[in-house]
């Protein structure tokens, strides 16, 4: 018997495994659906086909744009997956602005439409905000049709650009921007904030510690970063002061972990819209909870992905089945336990996720009515 159990101790012995190595298999017999055309014309709000030429840092510094796939690619994917419009939020402004506009939205009326950003190299420099102000009007008579505002303000602008004390979210000498943007009917795109386990200690605690150990400069953990907490209260401070200027929370308004929180800020400020781009990951994990949260907020909810071409896939591969097939398998199936993004290794968790299983009548203003109201245009 001593014999026996010695045997049988030396094949229990632990294997070592790299965690990064670890990709277990599914055994779950379960249903597996394919959505290679969204039920509905699609309009995703939240893309990227072009980026500032240059930059310092964090922060833009250039008008000039670099453009991240041709049309003509990108039409070829749109119309075999439904897509009937990409709103590419990153298209600077002045030059680079038109530039985007007329490589795109005048190219292909109705298939792309461009956001302006603002000139943040210029934030810390007198007369400013009615500089910046002039730009939105600017902007419009151009062709953009909303602004996009990215994490530079409130994580990475600083007083002397790149270096000082950070630039508030709140920060007043952005009031006139905002209010331009409701004179014009222009909506703000405004991302402020990253998942709240960026803002805490990258450890065995964390659930996203793979991601943050691979890109380790994601994390807002230390120095002179503001809480989550901080950064969101700022930005419904700009919420409650331009009730007239409709802003689209980016990523589920920043807080897909807290649905709780979110629907708190829908319900306060009826100005304040979401979009679901990158975040189905922590939503489809949720199923139950984020069913009831499509249910009550279905005229708030617009459909993004966060979508870049280029890099080191190809735009078929990006706009692909990769990608827009997991957000149509997530929004309109019942599916179960599959994965939230097109990588070996989910990028964000070691989760997957669950089908909402929508109905047609919330699909629709997801898929591209409520988008549709907001940028004033029609889905035929």
């Amino acid at each position: 018997m001593l014999a026996m159990a010695g045997c049988g101790a030396a094949f229990a012995q632990k294997k070592p495994l790299d965690v990064t190595e670890f990709e277990p298999r599914s055994m779950l017999a379960v249903k597996e659906t394919r959505v290679e055309r969204a039920r509905f014309p699609v309009i995703d709000i939240h893309t990227h086909i072009s980026f500032a030429a240059k930059s310092a840092g964090s922060v833009p510094v250039s008008a000039a744009r670099r453009f991240l796939a041709a049309p003509a690619d990108l039409l070829l994917v749109m119309d075999a997956k439904n897509l009937r419009t990409m709103v590419n939020l990153t298209g600077g402004y002045a030059e680079g602005l038109a530039d985007c506009v007329a490589k795109y939205d005048k190219a292909h009326p109705g298939r792309f439409l461009t956001f302006t950003e603002p000139m943040f190299a210029e934030a810390v420099k007198p007369g400013y905000p009615r500089k910046q102000a002039d730009a939105i009007a600017a902007a419009k008579s151009a062709g953009a049709r909303g602004l996009k505002v990215l994490k530079t303000l409130g994580l990475f602008l600083r007083e002397n650009l790149t270096t000082g004390a950070l630039v508030k979210v709140d920060d007043k000498r952005f009031d006139p921007m905002w209010e331009a943007c409701g004179a014009h009917d222009m909506p703000v795109a405004i991302h402020v904030s990253d998942p709240a386990a960026f803002f805490l200690p990258t450890d065995k605690f964390n659930e996203r510690f793979e991601e943050l150990n691979n890109h380790p400069d994601w994390s807002f953990h230390g120095r002179d970063y503001p809480s989550n907490a901080d950064i969101l209260a700022a930005r419904d401070r700009v919420l409650a002061r331009h009730p007239k200027t409709k802003f689209i929370g980016l990523h589920v308004g920043h807080s897909a972990e807290n649905l709780a929180q979110v629907a708190a800020a829908l319900d306060k400020y009826p100005n304040f819209y979401v979009e679901i781009g990158a975040r189905i990951g922590e939503l489809g994990r949720q199923p139950r909870a984020s069913r009831k949260f499509f249910e009550k907020y279905q005229d708030r909810i617009l459909f993004g992905t966060d979508a870049v071409p280029g890099g080191i896939q190809t735009p078929q591969q990006i706009f692909g089945a990769k990608l827009y097939e997991i957000y149509y398998r997530f929004l309109e199936t019942e599916d179960e336990y599959f994965d939230y993004a097109p990588a070996a290794v989910p990028p964000q968790g070691r989760w997957r996720i669950y089908g909402l299983g929508l109905p047609e009548a919330i699909l629709r203003k997801v898929y591209h009515a409520n988008a549709a109201r907001l940028l004033n245009v029609k889905v035929g």
